[in-house]
């Protein structure tokens, strides 16, 4: 722990640490979970005795050893973690860009009110997109917007569709399956909306019982239930269940646009859910959610600035998976002593880390 903290009955605490490396016995940990919790009883959750704990057997290496394998495992934890801050940053940069170009309107109130001037730049604002921007606010069904943009519906801009389970009970339909083929449980578990792969996949035949078929890189997903609003662009060609709104982005609006709309636009989404056991936003009710759609110019540099930004958060992401795989297989190998440290070490050098 980097705090100082209590802790309650529903965990279990290591102190005054003999011939043990901190760092290291959280890894040692990690790598025998499964055994313990194997040794767990309880017919509610599982519970892990402190005696159980105290009684496991486990090989240490030397003092010095422990902490090279520690140090090989830190280094790309480290890593992953500079990965996701620097993603938490790209991401608010992107929502942020999106409020002040279309929720606020500053780039258009910051000109009808003298704030930015030809030739000027601003925070956010540079020179060269004065002239994009509208200089007035007109009346229109969504309130004031800037003049030349257009108010609309979100199924007029994009294609909505949903997904199907094809039935567990055929084989044929999931075993070797070679599809990715997505739930919201495969959402609940992301940092960020980036899906690079699913849990499970689905074979030809599965996929020819899903009506939606296999969606394209770049569609963007909103789990419709239970609950509404995980939110992430594939990243691979995906099908989905029966729990999605997908909207392949084949009009003006771009995928990038259409994620932030749909975070900026939540309360609105559940508010035209329904359902007496858990709220559900049908596609009929997610079509006629009104859009302000901007101006083709606006849409293509928020496109170049926003878009460069999540390319980059999905290569961060690329990244910590291929980072947390390669710390997955070298930690059981470090601890059981099969890879040397050395070897270890050289392997990581060839890679750059």
């Amino acid at each position: 722990m980097g705090i100082n903290a209590c802790i309650h009955d529903g965990w279990l605490l290591l102190r005054n640490l003999r011939n043990l490396d901190k760092q290291f016995a959280y890894y040692l940990l990690l790598h025998e979970r499964p055994k313990l919790v194997a040794q767990g009883n309880g017919s509610v959750f599982t519970n892990l005795k402190t005696e159980i704990l105290k009684n496991h057997l486990v090989q240490l290496p030397p003092i010095s050893e422990q902490r090279a394998i520690a140090h090989i495992l830190g280094t790309l934890d480290d890593k992953i973690e500079l990965n996701r801050r620097m993603s938490e940053t790209l991401e608010a940069m992107a929502r942020a860009l999106f409020k002040a170009w279309f929720v606020d309107f500053e780039p258009v109130r910051a000109k009808m009110e003298g704030r930015w001037k030809r030739g000027e730049s601003l925070p956010g604002l540079p020179a060269h997109l004065y002239d994009l921007f509208p200089d007035r606010l007109i009346e229109s069904e969504l309130g004031e917007i800037p003049e030349g943009w257009r108010h609309s519906t979100i199924g007029e801009e994009v294609t909505v569709c949903g997904g199907s389970t094809p039935s567990t009970k055929e084989p044929e339909f999931w075993e070797g399956g070679q599809h990715c083929w997505a739930t919201p449980k495969d959402l609940s578990a992301l940092k960020f909306p980036v899906l690079l792969d699913t849990d499970r996949k689905i074979t030809d035949a599965g996929l020819a019982k899903i009506s939606s078929g296999l969606l394209p890189v770049g569609t963007v997903l909103l789990s419709s239930r239970a609950p509404i609003g995980y939110l992430a662009i594939a990243e691979a060609p995906t099908a989905i269940n029966q729990g999605f709104i997908a909207m392949k982005c084949d009009g003006a609006l771009p995928n990038v646009f259409v994620l932030l709309w749909c975070k900026e636009n939540m309360d609105a989404i559940v508010g035209n859910a329904n359902g007496s056991t858990f709220l559900e936003i049908s596609k009929s009710n997610f079509r006629p959610l009104r859009v302000v759609v901007p101006s083709d110019q606006v849409l293509t540099n928020f496109t170049k600035m926003a878009g460069s930004l999540y390319r980059q958060l999905v290569e961060n992401e690329r990244e910590s998976r291929t980072l947390a795989q390669l710390r997955d297989t070298l930690l059981p190998k470090l601890i059981s002593g099969d890879l040397r440290v050395p070897d270890a070490e050289a392997f990581l050098k060839e890679r750059g880390l």
